[in-house]
């Protein structure tokens, strides 16, 4: 049965680099990542946190992206900011799929150091401190929690393909 991989954490964690080489290490496997399907909205756009923003239609595109994978035979993985709601849409949605969810974390002053070295343009700075602790707090005590805090690239690796 194909497998679902559902990568989240704050701004800077990681995910778009550990998502993109676990879907590498896979047999057969496509990659989703959510800035990408956020951002098609061109004329119009607003930024996910701020009022009016297009998220009903980024869901509606990502629900209809992993069901087209999964359904034709394929492991998918999927990185975006996924809160505890949006994570219940997503088993219910493929509850009959192997759904593997991972939240990334790390230290502060490890999560600012890994801002700083992303292009200037997708920098978040302060906020992505913001998100780190909305994670801490939505996510404490999770078995889902991954702190890569310490942890190299493989070995997080590791740790998401053992399920």
């Amino acid at each position: 049965m194909n497998k679902l991989y559902l990568i989240t954490g704050p701004a800077g964690v990681g995910k778009s680099t550990i998502s993109k080489l676990l879907a590498e290490k896979l047999n057969k496997s496509i990659l989703i990542e959510g800035d990408d399907i956020y951002h098609m909205v061109i004329s119009g756009y607003v930024s996910a946190w701020k009022p009016n923003n297009h998220l009903e239609l980024f869901w509606k595109n990502i629900i209809s992206l992993i069901q087209n994978g999964l359904e034709n035979g394929y492991d998918v993985v999927f990185n975006y900011i996924i809160n505890k709601k949006d994570y219940e849409l997503l088993k219910d949605k493929f509850k009959e799929y192997n759904i593997i969810f991972k939240v990334l974390l790390v230290s502060e002053e490890e999560l600012l150091r890994r801002d700083k070295l992303r292009d200037p343009s997708c920098r978040m700075n302060e906020r992505c401190l913001v998100l780190l602790n909305n994670f801490k707090k939505e996510y404490l005590n999770s078995k889902n929690v991954i702190d890569t805090t310490n942890l190299s690239i493989n070995k997080t690796l590791e740790k998401i393909m053992e399920g």
